[in-house]
């Protein structure tokens, strides 16, 4: 479906077409877990589906999903859609997606942090992808200083995205400043402009 977007299409998603039961919290329309999650993600148990195994035991997969952020919108339906299709004066994004190789991926992390202190405006949590797409950055936009999401490393989404993108995920405002600071950054500086080239040359 985030790929559907990112071709120019609008993805849909609603209370009963959501996909996997995953999804289901990853998109925020419920706030909590599916009984015995914390075996699937671990070592298993009879009677669920066939284990993930990216935690070690259940204990250490429950403290996982008690530190996601999880909401419940009130909204009936998510939408992916291209940003060139949307009128933030009517209906403002949530979160901005970008699909990055390595190269975007080192720009976008660069940029989260240009205007901003520290080094950790950009987080690159261990999460399911659809949280780490949707559910981490809507709640980052809630925060007095939000932050960017790296995503899409969740091995069971992998085989869905070109083996060479991440995605790169942003609350809308948070955007908003990125591109104000574009003019005048290290985007318009020799440095980048190597890299840039680089780019170009493999499309």
């Amino acid at each position: 479906m985030l790929t559907a977007a990112a071709k120019g299409r609008c993805a849909v998603f609603s209370r009963t077409t959501f996909g996997c039961e995953g999804a289901e919290v990853g998109l925020g329309f419920v706030n909590e877990y599916t009984e015995g999650l914390e075996y699937f993600l671990s070592t298993g148990k009879e009677g669920l589906p066939e284990a993930e195994f990216f935690k070690k035991t259940p204990e250490l997969a429950k403290t996982y999903m008690d530190s996601i952020p999880l909401i419940s919108i009130p909204e009936k339906y998510v939408v992916f859609a291209p940003l060139t299709e949307i009128d933030p004066a009517k209906d403002e994004p949530k979160v901005v997606v970008f699909y990055a190789n390595p190269d975007q991926l080192s720009a976008l992390v660069v940029l989260a942090n240009y205007d901003r202190p520290g080094c950790d405006n950009v987080v690159a949590p261990f999460a399911a992808g659809c949280q780490t797409v949707c559910l981490i950055p809507v709640n980052e936009a809630n925060q007095e200083s939000p932050r960017a999401v790296i995503g899409l490393t969740d091995i069971s989404a992998r085989p869905f995205v070109d083996a060479d993108l991440l995605s790169f995920s942003v609350p809308y405002a948070m955007f908003r400043e990125m591109e104000d600071n574009v003019p005048g950054s290290f985007l318009d500086k020799h440095e980048w402009s190597k890299v840039a080239e680089r780019i170009q040359s493999n499309k």
